[in-house]
């Protein structure tokens, strides 16, 4: 029987990060993964829908280069070379994390894992021990019981990127991220796109001002928004609503992901409440002390990024000093719209429901002078603080590079800086980033 310090099951960012961790600390590692390396972000999630966004905005900025004197012509659009570009990119990545195992001497298993004891794993008919094992297993997608539904031939992110033809009708069910993300990527393509939210609003847990122009800037793409709708019925060729029918010769169910709790079942791990997830302790413990679970498996962030962390946390609650467990105000959430959309930490009402007196300043885009040259001057930067202390609570930027900029906002709150300490900042000029220190400092006059 192999024995090993740690053992990790699941191959996406919250296992082979924390395998990676534990190596560095000298400790021998094996990861075992039924599918793919990399999860469910490198091979159908974050990674594929941010190749295809990218083909996007190649076409966006044709229509605006044309807009300005530069003229062109858009003849074809071969959607083969699109997704041959997007499985380019997926590989890449996926060699990268095998390199990373070699480099760290890894062992990387293929195949379906069984817990056998608190100590044992089982992989293609081999028994395997460790000190610890982590589970990081991930999530599937969530598909509603829609009436029809199981008589449709639908797509969900894990068939979506296998798609070989270019869409005519898409019909997206879910406006939460991803459908949005997705039908950025596909109405530039020409595809006539229309999302299906059952909510008020799509992007329903994202800042109000932000989803404004998001919606905005669809209508302008052309995009069917139809928000509160009543889904009647589903067949092979249309979507039912209460009002209305949709054709479409594709469709895409995006409604939330579930998590994989098999291996949980088969040693009666303690679960949450709503039995919708692992319970874990502060350092991502669960009901047996020496089995670990992070990411989707747990009740937090599905996320990537936090993922991730919370893996290394877990490694070094293992081996190494405790560390205090990721807080989801921490974590940058990340819309890659046309514009993006960053945030982190509390929303204004949050943050007055937590008895602080808020102060909340917002500037636009459209008074930048890198985003009046760039042409890029959709959007704003907001910042939650509070008027005592000067304490950064939050933040939301709307507009280009947004993800990237949020990162100036959260390091700065790591750090327990304030406002002050972004105002003494010496920002670039011309730089969209600067606009981050000029809000600061009118904040605090």
């Amino acid at each position: 029987m192999r024995q090993y310090d740690l053992i990790v099951i699941g191959a996406g960012p919250g296992g082979y990060i924390a395998a990676i961790e534990a190596a560095k600390m000298g400790k021998k590692v094996a990861v075992i993964e039924r599918k793919k390396i990399g999860g469910t972000c490198l091979n159908v999630g974050c990674i594929p829908s941010k190749a295809y966004l990218k083909n996007a905005s190649w076409i966006e900025s044709l229509h605006q280069a044309n807009a300005f004197g530069i003229h062109s012509e858009l003849i074809d659009i071969d959607f083969s070379k699109l997704v041959a570009r997007k499985d380019g990119v997926v590989s890449q990545l996926q060699q990268g994390i095998h390199y990373l195992f070699k480099q760290h001497s890894i062992d990387y298993i293929e195949g379906e894992a069984q817990l056998k004891t608190s100590h044992e794993v089982e992989v293609g008919g081999e028994c395997l021990e460790a000190t610890f094992i982590l589970l990081a297993t991930g999530s599937t997608p969530f598909v509603p019981p829609i009436s029809g539904i199981q008589e449709v031939d639908y797509l969900t992110t894990d068939t979506f990127f296998e798609l070989k033809e270019l869409p005519k009708e898409l019909v997206i069910i879910g406006g939460g991220v991803i459908g949005i993300e997705l039908a950025f990527a596909m109405a530039p393509l020409g595809t006539n796109v229309t999302v299906v939210e059952v909510a008020p609003s799509i992007l329903m847990t994202e800042d109000i001002d932000a989803r404004r122009i998001i919606k905005k800037k669809l209508n302008k793409m052309g995009v069917n928004l139809i928000e509160s709708a009543q889904i009647k019925q589903v067949t092979p060729n249309n979507i039912a609503l209460s009002n209305q029918a949709i054709s479409f010769d594709t469709l895409l169910v995006v409604t939330g992901r579930k998590a994989n709790l098999d291996l949980a079942d088969q040693l009666s791990l303690r679960k949450t409440e709503n039995q919708k997830f692992i319970e874990v302790n502060h350092h991502y413990q669960t009901s047996v002390s020496s089995i670990y679970a992070v990411g989707d498996m747990i009740d937090g962030l599905m996320l990537a990024h936090a993922a991730s962390k919370e893996g290394i946390k877990a490694v070094r609650h293992m081996f190494a000093t405790a560390e205090r467990p990721l807080k989801n105000e921490d974590v940058p959430k990340c819309v890659y719209s046309h514009p993006e959309i960053a945030s982190f930490g509390l929303t204004e009402e949050k943050a007055k429901e937590k008895g602080y007196d808020v102060l909340v300043s917002k500037t636009d885009y459209m008074a930048n002078g890198r985003a009046i040259a760039g042409d890029e001057t959709t959007g704003f930067v907001k910042i939650i603080s509070e008027k005592k202390h000067h304490e950064i609570l939050g933040g939301v930027i709307v507009g280009a590079n947004a993800t990237e900029m949020i990162h100036i906002l959260l390091a700065v709150k790591e750090s327990e800086g304030r406002l002050e300490e972004l105002e003494k900042m010496t920002f670039a000029h011309p730089t969209l980033s600067e606009m981050i220190g000029e809000l600061a400092s009118n904040m605090i006059v």
